[in-house]
């Protein structure tokens, strides 16, 4: 019993562990694809971040492209005022209209009170209000064509604002996939500064909502990840501070907490088997007293039989001589169970001699329809023993063997020997066991009488093995035929 639940706790750490293993081999896969994932976004953030810096350069080149445009197109201007006119006034004014045309840039042109002269459908129009804000972003060109002072005013190219727009919505477009990304990465992008929060996601603003909370929050997201810096539409830097998913922070405890599991596992067990233990010696306490009183009963029956017979009649020595067999046997059984739950001394007996004991004293208490045969080697075989407790085991199979038997049969006990065991069978021609009961025919509680607590061939196999360190097992049962018990002993 006690091998099979240790077997049984050692599959259930094996399985444990095997558990464990693969749970920890899936949490780390399931966090190196979180890992994974926050590296390909935040790759791809930096990717798009530095085609926007592309861009803001395209732009930043269109926008210088168009001012000098616009810087020629004066230059050609200041040059009317020292011409004459005729023909080369009038190429000059193809050549103006040409490079105007080309940039598809709008201008306005004033004169010195501001009023509007170019484009003729606002001629005579003042450049005031939302018209000059309008065209005022940009600074003015200022020349005198035949003497007068003018000053020139544009805005941005048709194409250039379009394009500028989508710059702007691609702009806000990023900003939006990292606050709200799909990996739900915490994040936070704040100014070139790091006092200012430009957006953030899957962060709460709780968080985040002082300047010291905020230095807190970047310096412990700096701690996890490096940040990203890349340029906004507008030229300006910022930074992408990100730290890991809850999932992959959860994923970082699961090893701890399945190893917690699996030691309160081990525990659990533990604390299971030594109940169990505790009840199996409760259980073998309480037969023990019951088959203390059985085994009592026999003797002091005896004796009160004998003392009932004895009144009135004349002593003779044949009387004294069964007396002494009972109080001899009152004497062995205290002492059998005065050797229980201590180490009992061993010593050199005649293995033959102390079973022979045993059966002479049976013998004479069974019904005489039990045959006993012995099969002894002819010299004396030394065996270190404990003569009472071996006989009680040599007993508990005989009274078992007998019950099986239906009291009529056969019991037969042969001893061999080799250099360094000692073999006793113990047969019978009884009833036979099945292999199902032969496996638990020495469990502790284990029994197929209905009286009886099982606890005979427990305590036998706990004196073999423990106590003199031997070995008691079925050698063979047959349904019908009888079994055979087998004990080995170390010679020395």
């Amino acid at each position: 019993m006690k091998k099979a639940k240790w077997i049984i706790l050692s599959i259930t750490l094996l399985l444990a562990g095997f558990a464990l293993f693969e749970i920890y081999n899936l949490s780390e896969q399931i966090r190196k694809s979180e890992e994974e994932k926050v590296r390909l976004w935040a790759n791809a953030i930096s990717q798009k971040a530095q085609l926007m810096n592309y861009s803001e350069e395209f732009f930043a080149h269109v926008a210088l492209d168009e001012h000098r445009k616009m810087e020629m197109y004066t230059n050609i201007l200041r040059s009317f005022d020292r011409m004459d006119g005729g023909s080369d006034a009038d190429f000059s004014l193809d050549y103006v209209r040409y490079i105007v045309d080309s940039c598809e840039t709008a201008i306005i042109i004033t004169n010195k009170d501001s009023i509007i002269t170019v484009p003729s459908e606002m001629a005579g129009q003042k450049l005031e209000g939302p018209l000059l804000e309008e065209f005022g972003h940009n600074e003015p060109f200022r020349y005198r064509i035949w003497g007068m002072p003018m000053t020139l005013y544009y805005k941005e190219s048709r194409v250039y604002t379009e394009l500028r727009a989508v710059l702007d919505g691609f702009n806000e477009s990023l900003l939006n996939e990292i606050t709200n990304n799909s990996v739900f990465v915490p994040v936070l992008i704040v100014d070139s500064l790091q006092g200012e929060v430009l957006g953030s996601g899957n962060i709460p603003k709780s968080e985040f909502d002082t300047p010291e909370k905020l230095s807190d929050k970047l310096c412990e997201m700096e701690e996890e990840n490096d940040p990203i810096e890349f340029r906004l539409a507008n030229s300006s830097r910022a930074y992408l501070y990100y730290e890991n998913t809850p999932t992959l922070k959860w994923l970082r405890w699961v090893p701890l907490l399945y190893v917690f599991v699996f030691l309160v596992l081990i525990l659990v067990t533990y604390y299971l088997i030594q109940t169990t233990r505790n009840m199996e010696q409760n259980r073998i306490w309480v037969g023990m007293a019951k088959e203390t009183a059985h085994q009592l009963g026999t003797p002091i029956s005896s004796l009160l039989a004998w003392t009932q017979y004895l009144e009135g009649k004349t002593f003779d020595a044949s009387y004294a001589a069964e007396v002494n067999k009972d109080i001899k046997r009152l004497e062995t059984i205290t002492h059998r169970f005065s050797k229980i739950g201590s180490v009992p001394e061993l010593k050199a007996e005649n293995v033959c001699a102390t079973i022979q004991e045993a059966i002479n004293y049976l013998q004479t208490r069974v019904s005489h329809k039990v045959k006993f045969v012995t099969n002894y080697p002819e010299e004396d075989i030394l065996v270190p023993l404990n003569a009472y407790l071996f006989q009680w085991v040599i007993e508990n199979i005989c009274k078992n063997a007998i019950d099986a038997m239906d009291g009529k049969g056969t019991f037969t006990v042969i001893v061999s020997a080799d250099s360094h065991h000692v073999y006793v069978d113990l047969a019978d021609t009884g009833k036979g066991m099945p292999a199902s009961i032969q496996k638990r025919i020495f469990d502790s509680g284990f029994t197929t009488k209905q009286r009886g607590w099982g606890l005979g061939l427990s305590l036998a196999k706990r004196i073999i093995n423990q106590y003199h360190k031997g070995r008691i097992f079925v050698k063979y049962s047959v349904e019908g035929q009888g079994t055979v018990f087998r004990i080995v002993l170390n010679r020395e």
